[in-house]
């Protein structure tokens, strides 16, 4: 296995995109708990999510990541728990969720104050590669267009924390690939933290600093990829079976991979 993918002992290889202290988590959960009725979904989780990472969820159906994706983004509300996460948060979703009677700019200008919201709209839209589409409507948009037009929303909000649910499920194989390198593009520039959850191993391990897997409720497995991207391939290959197979139910809970508080991506 290549020395790179030993994730937990080596520093990484790729710089911090931001350089704010360690001890300053954007994300923080302690010991958190989320039941409905006598169903627990989440059993005593503990994350950290650092300024500027980038970290991909995995994990089968019924496994917990919407319910964690919706307590981080504010839609479930957890009274009483030990949970920080930013006000300054946006979410980008499966389905675009743009308002079919409401120009493209006007779906990206939505809640925004200011004399300025349409000059902010048009550069969040030019960013994503749709300066052409302002005064288009969402119905004449394809499906990554769609997309990238909520992805414009999310970033012209300038969140600290951006949560992704499975925003390209929908799209073909080349569409979807196209994306993968424009939401590099945006993290870069902008340097939120991210949370992208995702049933696609393969995409985890070519966007993310760090992959979780959940299961049942708790992390099962959690992975830093130190290798550049754009050079992982054949290299993360161990990688890549390593988290099927955890996925496919062949990890026991003895097998949990330990991440220490307040590690660095």
């Amino acid at each position: 296995m290549d020395a790179r993918l030993n994730f937990l002992d080596h520093p990484q290889a790729e710089p911090p995109v931001s350089q704010l202290p360690v001890s300053q988590p954007v994300v923080r959960l302690r010991s958190f708990v989320r039941s409905f009725g006598e169903t627990t979904v989440l059993h005593g989780l503990d994350l950290d999510i650092q300024p500027g990472e980038f970290v991909a969820l995995l994990g089968r159906s019924g496994s917990g990541k919407t319910t964690l994706l919706r307590t981080l983004a504010g839609l479930d509300t957890a009274p009483g728990q030990d949970v920080r996460v930013p006000t300054s948060r946006a979410v980008v979703f499966q389905d675009a969720r743009l308002l079919p009677w409401k120009k493209v700019w006007r779906n990206v200008a939505l809640g925004l104050k200011g004399a300025d919201i349409r000059d902010r709209a048009e550069a969040a839209l030019r960013e994503v590669g749709l300066g052409h589409r302002l005064d288009a409507w969402p119905l004449t948009l394809s499906g990554g267009e769609a997309q990238r037009v909520a992805l414009a929303r999310a970033l012209v909000r300038e969140p600290r924390l951006l949560l992704l649910d499975e925003p390209f499920a929908a799209l073909d194989a080349l569409t979807r690939l196209r994306m993968h390198d424009l939401v590099l593009d945006l993290w870069r520039a902008h340097q939120p933290a991210v949370l992208m959850v995702t049933h696609d191993v393969d995409e985890a391990i070519a966007l993310a600093d760090r992959v979780l897997v959940l299961d049942s409720g708790r992390i099962a497995a959690q992975e830093r990829i130190t290798i550049a991207r754009g050079e992982r391939g054949d290299m993360t290959q161990p990688l890549r079976h390593k988290l099927l197979d955890i996925l496919g139910g062949a990890a026991a809970s003895s097998g949990v991979i330990p991440f220490p508080h307040g590690g660095h991506a």
